[in-house]
């Protein structure tokens, strides 16, 4: 940390300050913090989804989750063309985006934690929010989607995106804990 000159009630004065401010995770804590919580729920959803998806609901084979994204971004043609190739890029499409969430709540966290919340009430919405923004994308993107407006998609869609935000919720407050 920086020097710091104090006058009084040990604050800062003649402008020197702490290199970071208290609170607040410096970017590459952050963003390891967030790797670290995406990976966790990255890894996470895809025993959920082979546990209930695969095992429970027989909604697809166990070796259909890692081509999934390739074909909900891409198409279903596409997703049959690239072969084995799908499976590679669907895997990059998952963790890619897993990551990405694990940063983007590594970043707000700080914020939650200051005004008292707890991490998995925070991940509780950030699932839904993470859930809608990515299906929104998907439609954007593709029309081989499932119909998001039946109430087994959306319960079963959030019910995965729960199973991923809570435990990266978890291990970014642990990985960024004072």
């Amino acid at each position: 940390m920086g020097r710091q000159h104090t006058l009084g009630a040990g604050k800062p004065v003649g402008g020197m300050q702490d290199d970071a401010s208290p609170g607040r995770a410096a970017l590459a804590e952050t963003v390891r913090a967030g790797i670290r919580g995406g990976l966790t729920g990255a890894v996470l959803i895809w025993v959920y989804e082979a546990l209930v998806w695969v095992g429970a609901q027989h909604l697809m084979p166990l070796a259909g989750i890692p081509r999934n994204a390739t074909g909900l971004v891409f198409g279903k043609a596409v997703q049959d063309a690239l072969g084995i190739g799908s499976y590679f890029i669907g895997t990059a499409i998952h963790f890619a985006f897993a990551l990405s969430w694990g940063i983007v709540f590594a970043t707000i966290w700080p914020w939650f934690r200051r005004r008292g919340f707890e991490a998995t009430f925070v991940a509780l919405f950030f699932a839904i929010v993470a859930w809608i923004v990515m299906h929104v994308l998907i439609m954007i993107a593709s029309s081989n989607h499932p119909n998001y407006f039946d109430p087994n998609v959306i319960i079963g869609g959030f019910m995965s995106h729960f199973v991923f935000a809570v435990p990266l919720a978890l291990v970014v407050k642990r990985s960024l804990a004072p």
